[in-house]
């Protein structure tokens, strides 16, 4: 018999915060984001509010002329490696760009991660973003949208293929027959495809929960096509509950049209929390760090989020309609959600570069663990989402302020688990092995 349903809750690890300007506080941990231990600490508190899992984004450029912010440093799978040695039950989610890597590269390395961890590992497939990123991997440019999609949809069916090459009878260690392997257990794939001709068998053995997980975060019409036919998690971006209520409502459809359980599948805005013991403390922590925010810098932010040059816009002057959504060829997520700001806000850009100064315009929620818990609660309650991505401002501040303060008040409320369901990522999430 089938509890109730409860809570998703996935914390985003970036650099010191997702806010701009946390690495600016006097009290941030700036200095440590090259450092392993600083990481497996952030796993730790993760993992003792029973969150399922730390999400390990990556990118494959640098701007030199973004210098206000703090960027990626560490290799995700090499740093989830290490957090697995330093944690227990913690999902381990990294990206995974179907536009730089070889089916069979991500798949024996995200294969050989879930058996260090025990079966704990996510991947969340992206086709990436930037020509800087193409010319880091021999190419003048990304791709169009379309063939980036269609590469990412043949990678991700490459990589069930090679993780399901192995049975879970292949290895034998059968010392006096002198059979380590059984053959019969191991194939090949043989796969020809417009992308990919990998023959396979995968040279690790089958994975202890079957596969890793797979999330995806298209927003695109493309995008939610793919996370429909492959996707058993997935990021959102929902500037509010309407947004979300839209997205979900559409997302759900779609899985079901390509012959799926709505249900199997978890649905994850990002979310961006204040948490403080009155209200008051809240808004201080929000206004403490908008304080330290580079104009300058969340200018060209804003920039690469919408492709339009805000330099010299007088920052109390409103902000102009973006134009279609179609004419912009950068990840349409973000850009929807700019749009969507300024078409119920009618911001100033000053107003605009507040908004999206964390978290980049994703949900923003700001007060006690009482009223936040309460705002979580009406977005799960109404289908807007199955949980949530937690893009905390200020690490390890804003992490431990929600494990401490809200996480308590949502297992009273019996939302949200009090203890691990199993040993792997996909019993956190309820997922079947595969």
């Amino acid at each position: 018999m089938t509890g109730p349903r409860t809570l998703h809750l996935n914390a985003f690890l970036y650099g010191v915060g997702h806010h701009s300007a946390a690495w600016r506080h006097p009290d941030s941990a700036a200095e440590r984001i090259g450092d392993i231990t600083y990481f497996e600490e952030l796993a730790r508190t993760a993992e003792r509010g029973r969150l399922d899992a730390v999400f390990f984004a990556d990118g494959h450029s640098v701007n030199p002329k973004y210098t206000a912010g703090t960027t990626w440093f560490l290799e995700p799978l090499t740093a989830l490696a290490a957090m697995a040695r330093a944690t227990e039950h913690i999902g381990l989610v990294t990206t995974v760009s179907a536009s730089f890597f070889t089916p069979f590269h991500a798949a024996r390395m995200l294969a050989s991660l879930d058996h260090i961890s025990g079966g704990r590992v996510g991947a969340n497939i992206v086709t990436s973003m930037f020509d800087e990123e193409a010319r880091n991997h021999g190419f003048d440019a990304l791709p169009p949208h379309t063939e980036r999609y269609a590469r990412a949809e043949e990678f991700i069916e490459v990589l069930c293929a090679l993780w399901d090459s192995w049975d879970d009878g292949g290895v034998l260690v059968d010392r006096v027959g002198g059979r380590f392997l059984d053959s019969s257990a191991i194939r090949p794939i043989h796969h020809r495809g417009k992308h990919f001709r990998v023959d396979g068998p995968l040279t690790v053995p089958r994975c202890p929960q079957g596969r890793p997980v797979l999330f995806q975060a298209g927003a695109s019409e493309t995008g939610r096509n793919l996370a429909a036919r492959h996707a058993e998690a997935v990021y959102s971006v929902a500037w509010d509950m309407t947004a979300a209520i839209e997205y979900a409502t559409d997302l759900r459809a779609r899985i079901a049209a390509a012959g799926r359980d709505p249900g199997t599948v978890a649905i994850l805005p990002g979310l961006v929390t204040y948490v403080g013991r009155t209200e008051e403390e809240a808004w201080a922590k929000k206004a403490e760090l908008d304080a330290l925010l580079d104009v300058d810098a969340a200018v060209t932010q804003l920039g690469v989020f919408t492709g339009q040059d805000y330099t010299g816009h007088d920052l109390d002057a409103p902000v102009d309609d973006l134009p279609p959504i179609e004419e912009f060829t950068g990840p349409q997520g973000r850009y929807a959600t700019v749009q969507r700001i300024i078409e119920t806000r009618r911001p100033t850009l000053r107003e605009l570069l507040g908004y999206l100064a964390a978290g980049g315009g994703h949900a923003t929620m700001i007060g006690t663990p009482e009223s936040v818990a309460d705002s979580i609660e009406e977005w799960f309650s109404a289908g807007a989402c199955d949980g949530f991505n937690l893009m905390c401002p200020a690490y390890p501040d804003s992490l431990d302020d929600f494990v401490d303060l809200v996480v308590p008040e949502l297992q009273r409320r019996g939302l949200f688990r009090t203890e691990y369901p199993g040993s792997t990522l996909r019993d956190s999430l309820g997922l079947k092995t595969v």
